[in-house]
């Protein structure tokens, strides 16, 4: 998601302190960041791992992303629209078996490309707890056109796959099947009234060229009229730390060079989606849109598959504990 309109005020500059929240990350996947330096070393511009990202083609200035893009299309790697596919409906059943059998997992893919088009609605005040801000945004795109909500509910789609077939009830906020939002303070209460034992909100991020890597947002204990994060701070932590690392195993991708020191986590107070949660949810920025090696990244298939499976991967671990 961009920096820009509800949940998306740019973070201040400060020094965070590197120690208890970089050493759980390390700790989590011992193998996971030194793979990323070897990775690195031999293959940054390859893709990530043998599967190759095919890049996106760019223009030399941004422009604002295709409203028309349905996100219930298929896509082929350089993240234009494939052969379409009937919508998915935003709950599951759970499976027979499973180990994750009685689990509730609620999807938030972030966006929705109807925005483009309901100005006025996602432009409403709502309250997030510590003050208002607007209903939702219309997310970022490559500089090609690939939009941030076409990628949220790709991976949605594929993460879904996975817990299911683990056994999972896998909710969304939203499928595609409406026309826009909902708003931030709705998808809160969406997990809220599931029940869910994990709520993860897919994203990616639109900062500058240059600025690359993945970070996971976690929220910061908030006490503030209908909002009350501190009993979830521990668990969320938690929760974040673990797909942190698994995304990190999975992907090749590096914690952002950008925000986060390095660690790949980030703790914020000013989101709705996080203020208003009361079960345990963190955000994920899987990459940034408008830095071309990222965006060739985003805009492949394979690497969105590896996507999925390390955020879902990462909340299979913390719900088994």
């Amino acid at each position: 998601m961009s920096y820009v309109g509800p949940d998306f005020d740019p973070p201040q500059p400060r020094r965070s302190r590197r120690g208890p929240l970089t050493v759980a990350l390390a700790a989590l996947v011992p193998g996971a960041l030194a793979g990323w330096l070897v990775w690195q070393a031999v293959g940054d511009d390859s893709g990530g791992g043998s599967d190759r990202a095919v890049p996106g083609s760019s223009s030399s200035a941004p422009g604002p992303a295709s409203p028309s893009a349905r996100p219930s299309a298929s896509t082929t790697d350089d993240g234009k629209p494939g052969k379409s596919s009937a919508p998915a409906p935003s709950s599951s059943r759970p499976a027979a078996s499973g180990s994750l059998k009685g689990k509730v997992v609620v999807i938030d893919p972030g966006h929705n490309p109807g925005n483009f088009q309901h100005a006025s609605e996602i432009n409403r005040q709502v309250n997030i707890g510590t003050n208002s801000k607007e209903c939702d945004t219309t997310g970022t795109s490559t500089n090609a056109g690939y939009t941030e909500a076409r990628f949220t509910l790709d991976v949605a789609h594929r993460m879904r796959k996975i817990l299911e077939e683990q056994g999972a009830t896998v909710k969304f906020t939203q499928d595609g099947d409406r026309s826009w939002g909902p708003c931030v303070d709705e998808r809160a209460r969406i997990g809220n009234a599931a029940h869910a034992d994990a709520v993860v909100s897919i994203h990616a991020d639109g900062s500058a060229a240059g600025n690359r890597g993945f970070h996971v947002i976690l929220p910061g204990s908030v006490h503030a009229n209908a909002a009350d994060t501190r009993p979830i701070v521990d668990s969320s932590r938690d929760l974040g730390e673990r797909v942190a690392g698994l995304f990190v195993r999975e992907t090749g991708s590096a914690p952002s060079n950008y925000i986060g020191d390095g660690t790949g986590l980030v703790v914020r107070k000013d989101l709705g989606g996080l203020n208003l949660s009361t079960v345990p949810k963190v955000f994920i920025e899987c990459g940034n849109m408008r830095d071309t090696k990222d965006a060739a990244l985003l805009t492949s298939s394979a690497w969105r598959q590896k996507a999925a499976r390390g955020i879902s991967e990462g909340i299979v671990s913390f719900l088994h504990g």
